[in-house]
């Protein structure tokens, strides 16, 4: 991508790294990224809105090319949200629209009930609002794959082998249904996946997908979506971890929100269905900016 230029943020507990593509006219977007612990898709196809706006990605701490620390002190909701701030303020930021995916929604929402000033709009994508919510959903899906799939799951768990290689190509065949339907994963996902921070992951979230048992645990902001008064976007796919049903309900909870899901995509639109993804997107960000009074 021409124009794209990059650098470092200090925050508290290290450096993070940092990427804006394109010069375009219109409000930035700034990207928040799944995991705990993952990182900034190099090839994540919204970077193509780079002419009508500045696209930022960042990587958080712990995570791709941003600093490591090891403390587990820095990884809790708060200093991420904290991080956000620090990130805003250093790029100079008085406007920007938000994209938060999967763990990313989690960031947005703690971001938000915080009433920062300039926030011009906010899409949740893949949302994980409520953590048990999110691990009864898996676990519904989970019910829906071969028995030995679901009875090597339930022993690794039990036995606490989840770096098992049979736990492994369970959670494999889980992700090819409900991750990404992209068959063969693209080569860059596949790094992507091989480059999540584990420590961050089992801290915060756990094993896997479908047992929470680290600090997010408790995570719920339901009963407190309705305190969003910017404009709000929900998407998911049809086969998304973020289930067509929980997204649609967390947007009844935000006032005037909108919902839309992509037909043939788990929780990667971006990969499975990258032009529906990114026009689905462009167009909201240019109707928020028409819109009156705006």
């Amino acid at each position: 991508m021409e124009n794209a230029t990059e650098g470092f943020i200090p925050v508290t507990g290290g450096r993070v790294w940092y990427r804006i593509s394109g010069k375009g006219p219109g409000i930035p977007l700034l990207v928040l990224h799944g995991g705990p612990g993952a990182k900034s898709s190099d090839r994540d196809p919204l970077r193509q809105l780079g002419m009508d706006r500045p696209i930022i990605h960042y990587d958080q701490l712990g995570c791709g090319k941003s600093d490591r620390p090891t403390n587990t002190d820095l990884w809790t909701v708060d200093r991420y949200v904290e991080e956000l701030e620090q990130v805003i303020k250093a790029l100079e930021l008085e406007e920007v629209h938000i994209l938060g995916h999967s763990w990313g929604t989690m960031l947005a929402a703690s971001y938000l009930l915080k009433k920062p000033a300039g926030v011009r709009s906010i899409i949740f994508s893949g949302p994980a609002l409520d953590a048990q919510r999110w691990e009864r959903d898996q676990r519904n899906y989970l019910k829906k794959f071969p028995q030995k799939i679901q009875e090597t799951v339930e022993k690794s768990e039990r036995e606490q082998t989840t770096d098992s290689a049979e736990y492994k190509e369970a959670m494999l065949a889980f992700y090819k249904r409900h991750m990404c339907r992209v068959d063969p994963w693209p080569k860059e996902m596949k790094a992507d996946m091989k480059a999540l921070n584990q420590q961050i992951y089992n801290f915060m979230w756990g094993a896997s997908e479908f047992t929470v048992t680290g600090t997010l645990k408790k995570f719920d902001v339901t009963d407190r979506l309705h305190e969003i008064e910017v404009p709000t976007l929900f998407l998911c796919g049809h086969f998304d971890e973020a289930t067509p049903e929980a997204t649609e309900y967390y947007a009844s909870l935000v006032p005037d929100a909108e919902f839309h899901v992509f037909e043939n995509s788990s929780h990667m639109p971006g990969i499975e269905e990258p032009e529906a993804y990114v026009e689905t997107v462009r167009e909201w960000l240019n109707r928020q900016e028409l819109r009156p009074g705006a």
